[in-house]
């Protein structure tokens, strides 16, 4: 793996990991639910995706952001299809958007370049 990607995954993994060690009850539901969001039902879980990493990139969350990316990386997208994504998050969330995807466009290399 890349560096920006080894980097990401070691510290959300330690990060999950303390979280779910505190054994509280609604952060083990919120953990659960977002792990059911995102699986096969009327919409593929691409699409579901897709959707994530728009709606990550309209809040300016990069760790969500990377998650998203490694998960439509997971899925099978191409790049053209990732850009369509940017495309349309930068439309909505306007011009605030573009240091995170620049952002995006480097972690995305790193996927691309790492696997």
């Amino acid at each position: 793996m890349g560096k920006l990607m080894d980097e990401f995954n070691e510290y959300r993994s330690k990060m999950n990991e303390k979280i779910l060690a505190s054994d509280n009850k609604v952060m083990k539901r919120i953990y659960s639910l977002d792990t059911l969001t995102y699986q096969e039902g009327a919409l593929s879980t691409k699409v579901k995706e897709m959707l994530g990493l728009a709606t990550s990139m309209v809040l300016r969350c990069d760790d969500c952001i990377k998650y998203h990316l490694e998960k439509c990386f997971e899925q099978g997208l191409t790049t053209e299809e990732v850009f369509e994504v940017f495309g349309v998050a930068n439309l909505v969330g306007g011009t605030i958007v573009i240091p995170h995807t620049r952002r995006a466009v480097e972690y995305w290399e790193e996927l691309i370049n790492n696997n």
